[in-house]
């Protein structure tokens, strides 16, 4: 039996990152041929199918990843770290967003803000809770407040994705501040 959670993970690596892991290719806009995709995937879990693929999409407590209208395609909503077009939704962001990291990167995106490092977009969300769970999943979660309205007042864009993640191409540090209520010391 397939492993949705493992399996899930295994598409967003090929989605987001490694098309060709499966030898699949991904169009401008990050769309992958549905059909190829299973196919790709067949090739070490044997029993993976369309079932298991639209159980995956639709359970994903991320909303990861979007079909298009006939399902014949799929694609990650964000993420990348290859060069994709996923036709993001420019939009003026609330005054202020949140952005969940371990304590470790601390130190640099005091110095540097931040920055995508290997993916194309800054993270960030609209509340501190999915900002701590994020920062989680980097060790003791430290969670910045984004004081998005002047970035946006400054001339900085913003975009939306289909699954509700704020995305910036940057943010200085002086548009930052630590959000002690993510560092349960603070």
């Amino acid at each position: 039996m397939t492993d949705l959670v493992s399996t899930g993970k295994f598409i967003s690596l090929i989605l987001r990152h490694k098309p060709e892991t499966i030898g699949i290719a991904l169009d401008e806009h990050g769309w992958a041929d549905v059909e190829e995709l299973i196919a790709g995937i067949q090739k070490t879990r044997p029993d993976f199918n369309r079932e298991i693929l639209e159980e995956i999409v639709r359970t994903n407590n991320k909303q990861r990843y979007s079909f298009n209208e006939d399902h014949s395609k799929i694609r990650a909503n964000q993420g990348h770290s290859i060069a994709v077009d996923v036709e993001l939704k420019e939009e003026k962001p609330p005054e202020i967003l949140y952005h969940g990291t371990g304590e470790k990167s601390v130190p640099s995106i005091r110095e540097e803000g931040l920055v995508p490092r290997s993916r194309l977009y800054v993270h960030m969300s609209k509340d501190i809770a999915t900002a701590i769970q994020v920062g989680s999943r980097h060790g003791k979660p430290v969670v910045f407040t984004v004081q998005s309205g002047r970035m946006y007042e400054a001339g900085f864009k913003f975009w939306i994705s289909k699954n509700g993640v704020w995305l910036t191409k940057e943010v200085p540090p002086e548009y930052l501040a630590e959000d002690h209520r993510g560092n349960e010391d603070g």
